[in-house]
């Protein structure tokens, strides 16, 4: 799995349909300060990579404390999450101008654990709200900081996790 994290001061998305117009079926999802992450998700991730990559994100401390340090975490700041599917995280360019996307988990498979990875997070005790998988949105967000940091679990995760 793969993530880029914003810590935001505020995130949205809405969905667009075939027509180019907000789809009447999507409610837009709005949150205040917290993260906007877009989640990348390979045939390989399962729930190791899950129960890793949340409980990272959970705890991660990138917002700021009585002294202005990076030393808080969502939780402790009762931050809530903008969780939004995007295959195109594991795009591949090195051949050509067209990017291959063979890397990106099947659609069945991506979805399923975008859906565990995200209940995962709400476990923590975290407010997460979604996009909708395959969909074409509008992502809109205010970073704060900017603090936008990727995290990898092929790359990230300690050898004997994964």
């Amino acid at each position: 799995m793969k993530v880029v994290l914003q810590r935001v001061s505020e995130a949205s998305v809405d969905v667009v349909n075939e027509l180019g117009t907000l789809d009447p079926t999507f409610e837009p999802q709005q949150i205040g300060p917290g993260f906007m992450i877009l989640v990348g998700v390979t045939d390989e991730d399962g729930d190791k990579q899950i129960a890793w990559l949340a409980h990272k994100i959970l705890n991660l401390r990138v917002f700021e404390d009585a002294q202005g340090k990076m030393n808080r975490s969502i939780q402790d700041i009762g931050g809530e999450i903008l969780s939004i599917s995007q295959f195109t995280l594991f795009a591949d360019v090195h051949k050509g101008n067209r990017p291959s996307f063979i890397k990106a988990g099947k659609p069945e498979h991506a979805d399923f654990m975008w859906i565990k990875f995200d209940e995962a997070l709400r476990s923590g005790g975290v407010p997460v709200k979604e996009g909708r998988f395959g969909a074409h949105m509008r992502v809109g967000l205010v970073n704060d900081g900017p603090v936008t940091i990727v995290i990898d679990t092929e790359h990230d995760m300690p050898d004997g996790t994964r």
